[in-house]
Formats: C-alpha cells, structure tokens, sequence
C-alpha cells in the first residue's frame, strides 16, 4: 500500500454563507432558485442561508410583490475571532462584478445583458 493520498479536491476557500452573500450583494432582486444553481446547492440549502444570514444580521429582505428584495447590512463584522476585527463589506468589495452583473448573467458581446434562461 501506498502512503500517497488523493488531492483533496472538494473543498473552496469560501463558505456557501459568503457565496450566497456575495451572490446576493450582486443582486438585490436574486431568486433563491437562481442562487441554489449558481452555488449548486439545493433550493431548501440556500433558504436556510439566507435564514442563518438574516438570524445573525448581516442581511435583511422586503418584499416586493411576489418577490424578495435583499439588503446586506452594512458595519457587520466577520463571526471567528480570528477575523472578527474585519468587516464583511471588505470582502463583498474583494469580489464585486466591475460591470455590476449577477455572475449568472454574462455580458453579449455588445455589452448588452441577457438572460441564459429561455
């Protein structure tokens, strides 16, 4: 037998949680369902997200008619005390889309925006 051991490969340095408020602080009008394939997580996966999320203050949501409308909270700080002297909007910024899309919607070469979705 061999000591070598498979690369792990499974792992991200981001959490789901900082995915979904990444995704979120994308775009305020994000659909749960949308937000579940981009992360490729279940629909039930991302609700309980956004429920941890809102539970610890770092996002809020209003509803605008049969959608929700999300709010990142501003001045929160990261939960471990390693990174707790830091704030979540420094991350959000690190990874903000320069052209303000959603990541699930890639520029036409015209620049203009479409939906992949028939």
């Amino acid at each position: 037998m061999s000591d070598e051991r498979e690369p792990r490969t499974s792992w991200t340095f981001l959490t789901q949680h900082a995915r979904v408020l990444l995704l979120i602080s994308r775009d305020a009008d994000v659909r749960l369902r949308d937000l579940a394939i981009t992360c490729g997580v279940t629909e039930r996966a991302v609700r309980a997200i956004v429920g941890d999320l809102e539970k610890a203050g770092y996002l809020t949501h209003t509803r605008h008619g049969r959608r929700n409308r999300y709010h990142v909270t501003g001045g929160t700080f990261f939960r471990h005390p390693v990174e707790a002297r830091h704030e979540i909007g420094d991350l959000l910024l690190l990874f903000a889309d320069p052209d303000g899309r959603p990541p699930h919607q890639p520029a036409t070469p015209s620049g203009d925006h479409h939906d992949e979705h028939p």
